[in-house]
């Protein structure tokens, strides 16, 4: 008989839930039966994925940005009663969940609440150190002591250099339950013909997401190229629309985004890590415009630029004329990691 693995990615953006994808196929190839638990558009972007799977809907955590984001870490402690909150509800939610869907194995990403002593549990991330600025360390320590809980911590990187995450994903004190899996990708390389000269691509939370959208519409008005622009909302219906230079979707799948990744010269995105894991896996030059005071991918873009592989500017400077840079940059490469996945899914079939 199948057993039952809880699938819950964090909905914060589109990429928690994203990389969960190679994993829930991964699951369904190896006899399990994933079932998706999220909230907002990361459980939309599963269920249009995965119509066929149960889903359900887990509490909020109320993570919002600021206009400005020099502001993020203020929002985010004025926000932090109504996540612990959020935390807690879910907690009492998975045990129910647990008992009425038959769940043998829990897989979190990032989802704090997600997580029961009786049954194996798995923890995803690839941030081992949370950057916050002047309180990393102490943002560190208490995200370390949740991972300690889970009985694996997967982390989506390789252990050794050059890797991805750098000082995000290593810790000079180990912890024995973290296992280094390799980058993460739904997306694969194909030889196809070149449509575009520019992919625009977006993600990320409210009200960021929109003020990016609107001001590359600006800025990329007179570019000199063919542009295909994807705006990162996962609506009902998807919606194409064309105007001069650029065709603009709401939303790709999965199948139709790694083509498009495929068919353009250079991609223009955030530096959120899922997307650096697909740049990767699909050896594709970038620029990024990380997300104004999200200090893991403010991070991310310096360590890339530092090592010669992609260039970046902040959002309130960026202009069309700083994509020139590009062709100084290396470009990001795959690891060629192959993700044994049998053996890292031994850990379900284990009795506690």
């Amino acid at each position: 008989m199948s057993k039952n693995i809880l699938v819950a990615p964090l909905n914060w953006g589109l990429g928690h839930a994203t990389r969960c994808i190679p994993i829930i196929r991964a699951l369904q190839e190896n006899g399990y039966t994933p079932i998706l638990a999220s909230d907002g558009v990361a459980l939309e972007i599963l269920r249009k994925e995965f119509p066929q799977l149960q889903s359900i809907a887990l509490p909020s955590y109320h993570i919002e940005y600021p206009k400005n984001g020099m502001f993020f870490k203020l929002k985010m402690v004025a926000n932090s009663p109504k996540m612990v909150g959020a935390i807690l509800s879910e907690k009492k939610l998975i045990n129910k969940i647990i008992k009425e869907y038959n769940i043998s194995g829990i897989i979190s990403d990032n989802r704090l609440g997600v997580h029961n002593k009786e049954i194996p549990s798995i923890f995803i991330t690839h941030q081992l150190n949370v950057m916050t600025g002047n309180t990393t360390w102490l943002t560190s320590k208490m995200h370390q002591y949740i991972i300690k809980k889970y009985d694996k911590c997967w982390v989506p990187d390789v252990n050794t250099i050059p890797n991805l995450t750098g000082d995000l994903g290593h810790l000079s004190q180990k912890i024995k339950t973290i296992k280094y899996i390799g980058p993460l990708s739904r997306l694969h390389k194909k030889s196809l013909e070149k449509k575009y000269d520019l992919m625009v691509i977006l993600s990320g939370p409210e009200p960021q997401r929109t003020f990016l959208e609107e001001k590359l519409i600006v800025e990329l008005e007179n570019y000199a190229g063919k542009i295909i622009f994807i705006k990162g909302k996962i609506e009902a219906k998807q919606i194409v629309e064309t105007k001069n230079q650029i065709t603009f979707y709401n939303y790709m799948n999965s199948e139709e985004l790694e083509n498009s990744f495929n068919e353009s010269e250079l991609i223009l995105c955030r530096s959120g890590y899922t997307t650096v894991m697909d740049l990767a896996q699909l050896e594709k030059k970038a620029f990024f415009i990380p997300t104004p005071g999200q200090y893991e991918q403010e991070y991310l873009a310096k360590k890339y630029k530092e090592e010669g592989l992609v260039p970046y500017s902040t959002q309130d400077k960026f202009t069309a004329k700083e994509l020139l840079q590009v062709d100084l940059y290396k470009g990001l490469k795959d690891f060629n990691t192959k993700i044994d996945w049998k053996s890292l899914f031994e850990i379900l079939d284990k009795q506690k």
